[in-house]
């Protein structure tokens, strides 16, 4: 596969280090292709996530890995990933940006994997338009898993979606507690394939107390509130939907939303949106974003309705096996396996046994003698 790329023996690929920072901050605003990474959101811009980066980077606390590309004193490439589970078994590449970008982008994702060796799974977004990075991306073993489109509903209707009176008896606020009850869910709410590239279970629904704190600390900064809710059945005693709004309360950034409904239950959408729309209403007049993907088509045929596409992009994965280390035989030199399982047999003959029967009857046996016939 990478024949045709063969590596360059004077480019070295190392961790990101204190000093590179800001050239890394710089080069994955101008230069990056993918223009956000699949799975949370965060409102905060790209100025403002520098202080905390550097903190979790000084503090060892970061989740990211970033790797850069130099030939001598020159970066020519940086690529940052980041597990997208708790597991750690499947990776996303979250970022990549090289001046030879087939070249150096090729380096660079291979020593992601062959480096990073908990990741079975490699995962990625990328826009459609990115057709370099497509190519890259093929080239190296990813394929297609589902097609992703961002939607926004502008302002205007989500205060004529606000007017409409939802039915949501049934609606909670998630804790800890519901973590099996969204895992079930999220199972419920993807094809077989894309469920076994995610490898989620139920503590990945769970926010741990360091997750609590930097979310916080980021919604401080970006003036944003989050919320979570679900909708629970009781018949069933299962969650049928549920999201997270990240709403602005500046209206300086569109509101963010995360949204999972089970297939069975797709006449939730409207209900799902007059209620959002409702919670939005106290902040400044913003539009609302939110992604839907091939495998949604009810979701996408309500989102026609009163939203509109802003962004096509494509989720991508492809696996990794590890070559296992060839163990070298221990054996002193000229000696064979049969030699030494025949050391190992007994230099006696075996001894009379005895045995209980049903009757309490002792039996005796004995092997006859080979050497009489």
């Amino acid at each position: 596969m990478f024949s045709d790329i063969p590596p360059t023996s004077d480019l070295v690929i190392r961790p990101l280090a204190y000093r590179d920072i800001d050239v890394v901050e710089q080069w994955l605003s101008q230069q990056g292709v993918h223009e956000q990474p699949f799975g949370k959101h965060t409102l905060l811009p790209q100025s403002m996530t520098a202080p905390l980066q550097r903190l979790q980077w000084l503090t060892g606390t970061a989740k990211q890995r970033i790797y850069v590309a130099e030939r001598g004193d020159k970066l020519l490439g940086v690529a940052q990933v980041a597990p997208f589970n708790e597991n750690r078994t499947t990776w996303q590449v979250q970022q990549l940006a090289a001046t030879e970008f087939t070249e150096v982008g090729t380096q660079l994702l291979r020593h992601c994997f062959s480096s990073i060796l908990e990741a079975r799974t490699w995962m990625l977004e990328i826009n459609i338009e990115h057709q370099d990075a497509l190519a890259l991306y093929r080239h190296n073993g990813f394929q297609p898993l589902a097609q992703l489109t961002y939607w926004q509903i502008s302002s205007t209707q989500l205060a004529q979606l606000a007017q409409q009176t939802p039915s949501l008896p049934n609606l909670l606020k998630v804790t800890n507690a519901d973590a099996p009850l969204l895992y079930q869910l999220d199972t419920a709410s993807m094809p077989a394939l894309v469920r076994q590239v995610f490898d989620r279970h139920s503590r990945d629904f769970r926010i741990s107390l360091t997750d609590w704190l930097q979310d916080s600390f980021a919604s401080w900064i970006a003036q944003a509130h989050a919320s979570r809710a679900y909708v629970f059945e009781p018949q069933r005693k299962a969650a049928i939907a549920a999201y997270t709004l990240y709403a602005c309360q500046d209206g300086r950034s569109p509101h963010w939303l995360e949204l999972t409904v089970h297939p069975a239950y797709t006449w939730l959408y409207p209900e799902l949106f007059a209620h959002l729309a409702r919670v939005l209403q106290p902040y400044a007049p913003a539009p609302l974003v939110l992604v839907s993907t091939d495998y949604q088509p009810e979701r996408e045929a309500y989102l026609e309705q009163c939203a509109d596409p802003i962004r096509h992009s494509l989720m991508m994965s492809r696996s990794v096996w590890h070559k296992v280390r060839e163990v070298r035989s221990t054996l002193p030199e000229g000696l064979t396996l049969s030699e030494v399982l025949q050391g190992l047999q007994t230099q006696h003959r075996p001894q009379p046994g005895r045995m209980s029967t049903k009757e309490g009857m002792q039996v005796y046996y004995q092997e006859p003698d080979q050497g009489n016939g």
